[in-house]
């Protein structure tokens, strides 16, 4: 058996498979649920450009620096970090950076893969035609009874297990015939998904509608809280502080020019989350009964709603949650895949029989996660169900932790000349940038987000009636909102503050939908 630092873990044989796979992994139901929404409220193109600038400053030099100690090291994040602190000569404490890089993508892919399963029964239920004629209440009803239904809960199983086995079946092949092979698939043809769909959505739908509700630039609602969108946005949806750039810096070839592809990986992000609006925006009436929406309430509710009223809507429906399924299962695999490459290290066991194991683990502390919206609904911790402790520990508290270690252990322990050997052949003006914003910009804004994260999260609970103690010292959200305008638009930049009115009221005598259904507060930011 192999002694540590000398395992073998795998590399990619194609350097363009570094793109693909880092693509797969950033493209996820944010771009979807999230996205759209913040763009619409926020000053369209003149948030799309916030949010660059916030990509390229803050979050483009992390991404960077978790790629190039993975390349670096030629090991996940775990034994990279070990390795490069015990170089370093400083604190054995600034490991923890790769354990908690573990749990984050543990916890994470744990209740994403609960999500592929909802979506996974959306191809069946779209191509049934479930959805004809639907209205918001019946379609909701639909979402309720998959969900939340506590007599329906094994159907839920079995969707979760499927897209779990869809998961493990590939990676259990290994990194070139499972995941480069999977991702060199999978992307490209997301990507021909999405431009076929965005193509019958302009000839079919309202184009204008959706450029003037994502790119028209409306300077009279860009505020601070815009500011803070684009910063929350930036930070969560491209799988930073999970050991997935370090686990693919690590497979990366020694002719893959990381810098570039990370930026290329940025804007392509982008681009596919200005499309999805676009399409979005366009195929709904005047956009008017998308505004507004976001999460489980625009994905599985208003989305098949807008959707039912196109020809051949079974077709139309089905391939909008087939294009929602390959998307969460490339985020899957790249979420599987720092685990996997941890346990491996750790065991030195076989990748099958490793990918396996985790993917079982997985499961059933997925299994957590969708109790929580059924039969496990009404029993509480602190007023949240277990999916919502989760969802805070991991985006309120793992990830800008690792963050924090990350950008303060490149900033201030290793040397500039260390680290000019890690970046290799970059500019002089990049080196200082990232330099600066590892070691001031980034700990404060990581330190920002999970601190507001964790107090908008808190203080959605004591909204919902939340009878814990924090609720009762700092009652509700006044001043967790941080000067934001008190209106509707407050809610935009973490989703956890949102309060739980996503679902809709019945219509028409029919039966109003279980309160357990998800709602929009109920997701976590980054996930997916």
């Amino acid at each position: 058996m192999l002694r540590k630092y000398q395992t073998s873990i795998g590399s990619f044989t194609r350097k363009s498979t570094f793109f693909w796979a880092s693509v797969g992994a950033t493209v996820g139901l944010a771009n979807l649920w999230q996205f759209p929404y913040l763009a619409s409220i926020h000053g369209g193109g003149l948030f799309i450009l916030l949010y660059l600038a916030c990509l390229l400053i803050v979050t483009l030099p992390l991404m960077v620096t978790e790629a190039v100690i993975g390349r670096h090291a030629r090991h996940g994040i775990v034994l990279a970090m070990d390795g490069m602190v015990k170089n370093a000569g400083c604190s054995p404490f600034w490991r923890l950076a790769g354990p908690l890089s573990i749990l984050a993508a543990f916890v994470v892919l744990s209740f994403t893969a609960v999500f592929g399963g909802i979506v996974l029964a959306y191809i069946f239920f779209g191509a049934t035609d479930r959805f004809e004629g639907a209205s918001a209440a019946s379609a909701t009803a639909v979402l309720s009874e998959l969900v939340s239904d506590p007599g329906h809960y094994r159907q839920f199983m079995a969707w979760h297990v499927f897209f779990m086995a869809l998961v493990v079946a590939v990676s259990a092949r290994g990194v070139v015939k499972g995941l480069e092979r999977s991702m060199r698939m999978i992307v490209p043809c997301t990507l021909l998904l999405m431009l076929v769909l965005f193509g019958l959505a302009a000839m079919r739908g309202s184009l204008q509608s959706g450029i003037d509700h994502v790119l028209v630039m409306r300077p009279e609602q860009v505020t601070a809280a815009s500011i803070k969108a684009a910063f929350f946005h930036a930070f969560y949806t491209l799988g930073l502080g999970m050991g997935v750039w370090a686990i693919f810096g690590a497979y990366s070839t020694s002719h893959t020019r990381l810098k570039r592809s990370i930026l290329a990986v940025v804007l392509m992000d982008t681009l596919f989350a200005i499309m999805a609006g676009l399409m979005m925006f366009s195929v709904a009436a005047d956009g008017s009964s998308l505004e507004g929406e976001r999460g489980f309430s625009l994905l599985f509710v208003s989305l098949p709603v807008a959707l039912s009223g196109l020809p051949y809507s079974q077709v139309v429906i089905a391939s909008v949650f087939l294009l929602v399924v390959l998307i969460v299962w490339a985020t899957g695999l790249s979420l599987l895949e720092p685990v996997v490459g941890w346990f491996r290290e750790w065991t030195g066991a076989p990748r099958g029989w490793s990918a396996v194991i985790v993917g079982l683990a997985v499961w059933f502390a997925g299994l957590a996660s969708l109790f929580s919206f059924n039969l496990w609904a009404d029993y509480r911790i602190g007023g949240a169900t277990v999916f919502r402790w989760l969802e805070l520990v991991a985006g309120g508290i793992v990830i800008p932790a690792v963050a924090i270690l990350i950008a303060t252990f490149a900033g201030w322990c290793i040397t500039r000349r260390f680290a000019a050997t890690i970046l290799g052949n970059a500019p002089v003006v990049f080196r200082r940038i990232w330099f600066w914003v590892m070691r001031l910009v980034l700990p404060v804004v990581a330190a920002w987000i999970g601190l507001q994260y964790t107090l908008f999260s808190l203080g959605n609970l004591c909204d919902n009636g939340s009878a814990a103690i924090w609720c009762q010292e700092a009652p509700a959200s006044t001043e967790a909102q941080d000067g934001a305008p008190e209106d509707s638009q407050v809610q935009e930049d973490v989703p956890p503050q949102t309060p739980e009115e996503a679902v809709l009221p019945a219509e028409n005598g029919q039966p109003e939908p279980d309160e357990n259904t998800p709602k929009e507060g109920d997701i976590l930011y980054h996930s997916v």
